[in-house]
């Protein structure tokens, strides 16, 4: 192995060296591969014949070689948390009831969580919304978090951050991220790049300061965090590169939404993306995070910028110590990681972007990689009205009302820059006398408490809270769906037919996610959602037209409003302070209500009989069905395109009169206290019965269907899908779900296939997957088949009683399967599908029945606690 000793910070270290270890072409690797082959090289070990797979990627820019990944770290939030404690403490019991102790198996490598995604604006615009809300969270959530507290005392290296301290993706940011970590290894100080997984699509957001991390799905979190191999193929990598600057008044949210877009029309499907050329030293920190956070949207795995200046100037901006920030910039240049602005590496393939000509926009009003101009937004919005029913509520509220105006995200929260512009909106506001209309519903959640100690000292805090922004929370709320109930006056005009929309600085606007009565949502930047709520309705030209009307009648214009560059950079010069974060951190952090939440002090979990919350899921056991093989089989369901995990696995309220809400009224839970799908994933019997309740998820077999049923293809009965699931199982028949293009796509929830699992489902066939769902099929044992577009053009409409025959008995990464259809009427149709396994791991799991009995398997021999 190729070391090299450096003093950084006055401090020796050893490292790997890159260019003896690689040769003098390591200049033409991709940074994310530099990054990929010191891991690889310093955990594996192999030494030449490791770099010799990433030598041939050089030469053609792509490889099937599969590689280990071993991340210094995973990041959680409560909801993807619960669910894999949830399978943590199964299998503790699992290990205990074959005889084994169950204290052996506990995380390999930290573990943080943060608990962001649980609270809700169920106060807004008032003083005490911020304490109110808090409360509720805590109120609703006790039997979740109580489950995290035991974590943190049964588990090594598990710490959770508790509700009030941020964003996980802003705390990674702020707080945990190091760039450059350091490890003792054969008694010696070693610097290596900080890398992890998070088990949310976002993780990518920390690409933005150097650090090297993706979005999996809960299982695969959980197979890292037990020490198994993370494998992947040697990724395709996709350049971008940049030239120019952002013009005058347009921000990196209008940067993020073009990228979007672009990426999304190239055909970007989980390649890593890699950010070069001479416009990226024109973006601070913050843009680049901004840009980074939106990798999902854009389909990639990644989307990396290098270390630069411009990442010691943000470490050292957010309170990191000089030691940290002179260790960075001396071990990056060491091995090769510090950005050359000149360089060109060697790439898959290459964009160009020029960043003088991206200008203001929106995206939406239903997927984030839809551009929208702003004097567009009228003409969409009334295009896909079409032929809704009248409008009969009372008047007063006009068509395209925004029902919520959020300022929510880590997406745009983070970066202060962003805060302060809308702040500055909110000021000129003010002193026009100018106020959102009544029907809005306003919120300001930033990403980080920090955030209020800069806007209370700039003043902004309290002109956002003159035009109705106060602070309602410290995370993803509105984002995520937990926008909370909307003003009554705006759900009866929405009842009574009113075209509403929300407007947020959030990252997707699938129809429902914002909130169940709002199909249409905008993304946009903080300061244009500001400007929006205070037009209250979106059928204008927000960028000519008049936004509102001021004191005296005064018609104020976006140019009234909107601030420049200089005015952002004085309040941040001003009002800055570098100490904020780490002090609002520690005080968040000593939260009265978690401190004083009991939790259980034992090695094994007390699961409670009575509990809806949290329930011992079957599926966690060594014992797991072997999907593989050849069968027949009918589909559950036949879906389309763009079938996101919020169609298969909702997170929003749980309806009185959904499956779901009636399972949990049968158990005496009140109607006031259902909650949301996504705080009950600890609980299978309420999520099974909650798979694809949602109005859009449509089924092809049963498109009169109510959501979340379908059709028992034996009988021609319409019934709840769980019921039909269950008819199918007990009589031995294989079943199946058949799909168009980007299933998946959306959040890491992994409920989207342990659901899917539950109900027995064999395979998924599918024109095409997105990553993280794809990986979670495979976790739970489950084959994803991606369907040739030849035999769905047109030639593949299933019609109940057609038979469908499978042959995966001879499986093999990426190979192909024979599918053979017999209709009814008599003709057969042939054709193979695309396995969609990508590695020799995943494999096993498949034959394991997934990766839950593949990880207790070798915990119980004794193997599944290797550390690195």
């Amino acid at each position: 192995m190729h070391t090299q000793i450096v003093r950084a910070a006055g401090r020796k270290f050893r490292i790997l060296d890159l260019g003896k270890a690689f040769g003098p072409d390591l200049e033409r690797l991709p940074y994310v591969l530099r990054i990929l082959l010191e891991n690889n090289l310093r955990n594996a070990g192999e030494g030449d014949a490791m770099a010799g797979l990433f030598r041939d990627w050089l030469r053609t820019g792509r490889s099937e070689d599969e590689i280990p990944f071993a991340p210094s770290r995973v990041l959680m939030h409560d909801t993807t948390c619960v669910p894999a404690l949830v399978d943590i403490a199964a299998m503790r019991d699992a290990i205990a009831e074959s005889g084994g102790d169950p204290t052996s198996f506990s995380p390999v490598i930290p573990v943080d969580v943060s608990v962001d995604h649980s609270i809700a604006v169920d106060r807004f615009a008032a003083a005490d919304a911020f304490p109110f809300n808090m409360a509720k969270e805590v109120q609703r959530n006790a039997e979740r978090y109580r489950l995290m507290k035991w974590a943190t005392k049964a588990l090594s290296g598990f710490r959770v951050h508790p509700p009030g301290t941020g964003i996980m993706h802003t705390i990674n940011l702020e707080q945990l991220a190091s760039v450059v970590a350091v490890v003792r290894r054969d008694g010696e100080e070693w610097a290596v790049p900080d890398t992890l997984l998070g088990t949310d699509s976002h993780t990518p957001m920390i690409n933005g300061i150097g650090v090297l991390a993706w979005g999996v799905g809960g299982l695969e979190a959980e197979s890292a965090i037990f020490g198994m191999p993370v494998t992947l193929r040697l990724p395709d990598v996709l350049g971008v590169y940049l030239s120019g600057r952002l013009p005058a008044g347009t921000l990196s949210t209008d940067l993020a939404l073009a990228v979007t877009s672009r990426l999304r029309s190239y055909g970007v499907s989980g390649q890593f993306v890699e950010f070069f050329g001479p416009g990226v030293s024109t973006l601070t920190a913050g843009d680049r995070a901004v840009v980074a956070n939106m990798a999902p949207e854009y389909g990639a795995s990644t989307g990396y910028f290098p270390i630069d200046e411009n990442t010691v100037r943000y470490l050292a901006a957010t309170g990191r110590p000089k030691e940290l920030t002179d260790r960075v910039e001396a071990i990056a240049k060491a091995m090769m990681l510090w950005f050359d602005p000149a360089a060109r590496p060697r790439y898959t393939d290459i964009l160009q972007l020029e960043l003088s000509q991206i200008h203001t926009t929106l995206a939406g009003p239903r997927r984030p990689q839809d551009l929208v101009r702003p004097g567009d937004v009228p003409r969409v919005l009334k295009q896909l009205a079409g032929k809704a029913p009248p409008y009969l509520a009372a008047p007063g509220i006009p068509e395209g009302a925004v029902a919520i105006a959020a300022v929510t995200s880590c997406t745009n929260t983070s970066d202060p820059s962003l805060l302060v512009a809308a702040g500055l909106v909110a000021r000129k506001a003010r002193k026009l006398g100018m106020k959102p209309p009544c029907w809005v519903k306003t919120s300001l959640a930033p990403g980080s408490p920090a955030a209020q100690r800069y806007l209370a000292r700039s003043g902004l805090l309290e002109d956002f809270e003159a035009v109705g922004f106060g602070i309602v929370g410290f995370g993803c709320t509105t984002c995520i769906g937990n926008s909370g109930p909307l003003p009554p006056e705006m759900e009866a005009a929405i009842t009574s037919g009113l075209n509403a929309v929300a407007v947020l600085s959030g990252n997707r606007n699938f129809p429902g996610r914002i909130h169940p009565h709002l199909q249409n949502g905008f993304l946009a930047s903080p300061p244009m959602v500001v400007a929006y709520a205070l037009a209250g309705d979106v059928m204008r030209d927000i960028t000519c037209d008049p936004v509102g009307q001021g004191d005296g009648g005064r018609q104020i214009y976006l140019s009234d409003l909107w601030p420049d560059r200089s005015e952002v950079d004085a309040v941040l010069a001003a009002n800055a302070d570098s100490t904020d974060y780490g002090k609002a951190f520690h005080d968040a952090s000593q939260n009265a209500a978690w401190a004083n939440l009991v939790a259980p002090d034992s090695p094994q979990f007390p699961w409670d009989v009575s509990s809806t919350y949290i329930r011992r899921p079957p599926f966690a056991s060594a014992n797991q069905p072997n999907r593989l093989g050849a069968y027949e089989a009918y589909p559950l369901l036949v879906l389309g395109d763009d079938m996101t995990t919020d169609h298969v696995s909702p997170a929003g309220q749980i309806a009185q009169d959904s499956i779901a809400g009636k399972h949990l009224t049968a158990r005496s839970v009140s109607a006031d206290d259902l909650n949301v799908l996504a705080a009950r994933r600890g609980n299978w019997e309420v999520m099974v019965r909650g798979l694809f309740d949602n109005r859009d998820a449509l089924n092809y077999l049963a498109p009169q269907a109510p959501p979340g049923y379908t059709i028992h293809i034996p009988s021609g009965e319409i019934a709840p899908l769980w019921d039909v699931a269950c008819r199918y199982r007990d009589a031995q028949v294989s079943t199946i779900i058949i799909a168009g293009e980007r299933y998946g796509t959306g959040s890491s929830r992994d409920w989207a296939a342990k659901g899917v699992a539950l109900m027995g489902v064999h395979a998924v066939l599918a024109l095409s997957f997105e990553r993280i769902h794809r990986t979670n099929l495979v976790g739970m044992g489950i084959l994803p088949i991606i369907l040739p577009k030849e035999a769905t053009a047109g030639r593949f409409t299933y019609e109940p009683g057609n038979r469908i025959f499978i042959d995966a008995t001879a499986v093999r990464p990426r190979s192909e399967i024979h599918i053979r259809i017999e209709r009814n009427d008599g003709s057969e149709l042939s054709f193979r599908g695309l396995i969609a396994i990508e590695t020799e791991l995943e494999l096993m799991m498949m034959e394991a029945g997934g990766l839950i009995p593949l990880i207790l398997s070798r915990a119980v021999a004794g193997t599944g606690r290797s550390r690195r």
